[in-house]
């Protein structure tokens, strides 16, 4: 018999959303979750299926049941042979890192945060960069899903391939996701090399800088022309860090979140602010080596609003000189340091925001010191307006103003995945305030 828990209050990890489900459980098998959906159906309750809580959205948040994965997070089979490994879906990334490793295995992209469990991971199209890498779901080869009427199904591009298809990036609206399976790589060390740049450079020379680095990306920090611009590589060079702590706490984190509270008082700040702590921790050229997964993870010191979309790859030099044009028209308007500029592989997942072209994110910021909230909206809403113009598409884990007219513009196969979702989940059991804003 599953235990559920009332009066559990649940906020991501950015404290920008949070909620109070009437019962909050964590099941340890399959035949709870079950459990969960069969008193859900008797009693008409909605239900969300919730990870690592690190999407800055409200995409987890309900008032109905809530089911935390947490416990079910084994790794279930190991195959060194095609170097796949089926995992449940509730195991964090951090966790399954150092076992593949026991393998000789590793996840050949990430993101920047291993806190967070595969399924969500999945779910809301997390990516990392690199031009011959897709999102991170492109990674997996099959997931078994069950659905809203207890059915469980096992998904594959030879198994329920349509579901398989629209899966992959589920937004938690298909079903529970029990268990996936990863394709995996030899595990590998990358080196990571940052040097200082220009925007005018950076985006002159696109290309070659996407054919020099196989993980490129670019930090551009706004009210200025500075970028620097991150390389990160294979390597065989043994570990080694230019990371101190004076530099990256004492300066960049505590210093920092003490200037940026007072430009919240006096905004005309941030621009020298960026200046500056490009010139303190920019300007010199840094080497990092480590395992894989240990480069591609980096630390979100800060508490964070963030908005970041998918636009085409072609538009990426249109929209970075628009942003910095908008700022400059505006200079009452404010843009915390950086803007991160990551590059990733079309695929053909239903509502993957790189569905069939290889894109750009570009991800804006605006920091919460000491969890105060600093007027964004000017800057929102500017961004939100370029990146629609040049035919971008948001974030599903991140905030953003659309509604289902927008996204059946964005996505050619968004009715293909409207009705796979109907009919998956007719009486809508798996939807949440957000997702009522994504399909109706």
């Amino acid at each position: 018999m599953v235990h559920g828990y009332k009066g559990v209050k649940f906020q991501n990890w950015a404290r920008t959303y949070g909620c109070c489900p009437e019962i909050y459980y964590q099941p340890t098998s399959v035949e709870e979750v079950r459990e969960v959906l069969a008193l859900a159906r008797q009693q008409n309750k909605r239900v969300k299926v919730v990870g690592g809580g690190h999407s800055p959205s409200d995409i987890a948040c309900t008032d109905g049941f809530m089911i935390h994965m947490g416990k079910m997070n084994r790794v279930l089979q190991v195959d060194t042979e095609k170097k796949q490994v089926t995992v449940e879906a509730g195991i964090l990334l951090a966790d399954l890192h150092p076992q593949l490793g026991k393998h000789g295995l590793a996840l050949s992209n990430l993101g920047a945060v291993s806190d967070v469990t595969a399924g969500g991971v999945i779910g809301s199209g997390t990516h990392n960069t690199g031009i011959k890498h897709g999102i991170l779901a492109t990674q997996v080869v099959a997931l078994t899903l069950l659905t809203a009427d207890g059915t469980i199904l096992e998904c594959s591009e030879s198994s329920n391939a349509e579901v398989f298809q629209a899966a992959r990036v589920h937004l938690g609206c298909l079903g529970v996701i029990l268990t996936i399976t990863l394709q995996c790589v030899p595990q590998f060390h990358l080196q990571e090399i940052s040097f200082p740049s220009t925007l005018e450079e950076v985006l002159n020379n696109l290309d070659s800088h996407l054919k020099k680095s196989e993980y490129f990306r670019f930090l551009w920090f706004p009210h200025s022309e500075n970028v620097s611009i991150i390389y990160q590589d294979h390597t065989n060079k043994p570990p080694s860090s230019s990371a101190t702590w004076f530099w990256d706490y004492a300066i960049g984190f505590y210093l920092l979140e003490f200037l940026l509270w007072v430009s919240s008082f006096l905004p005309g700040l941030v621009g020298w602010i960026n200046r500056c702590f490009f010139w303190l921790l920019f300007t010199r050229k840094k080497e990092s080596s480590n395992l894989s997964y240990k480069i591609f993870s980096y630390e979100c010191r800060f508490k964070q609003h963030v908005q970041d979309w998918a636009i085409p790859r072609e538009k990426t030099k249109e929209a970075l000189l628009e942003l910095k044009a908008m700022l400059e028209a505006h200079p009452k308007m404010v843009a915390h340091y950086p803007v991160e500029v990551r590059f990733t592989r079309g695929d053909d997942i239903l509502l993957s925001p790189c569905f069939q072209r290889d894109s750009c994110y570009m991800n804006i910021i605006m920091y919460r010191p000491y969890g105060k909230d600093v007027p964004r909206l000017d800057y929102w809403l500017t961004y939100e307006t370029i990146m629609k113009k040049v035919g971008g598409r948001p974030h599903w884990a991140k905030a953003h103003n659309c509604t289902r007219k927008d996204f059946e513009k964005m996505y050619p196969a968004f009715s293909k995945f409207c009705a796979i979702r109907e009919k998956l989940d007719p009486t809508g059991m798996f939807l949440n305030a957000y997702l009522e804003k994504v399909f109706y």
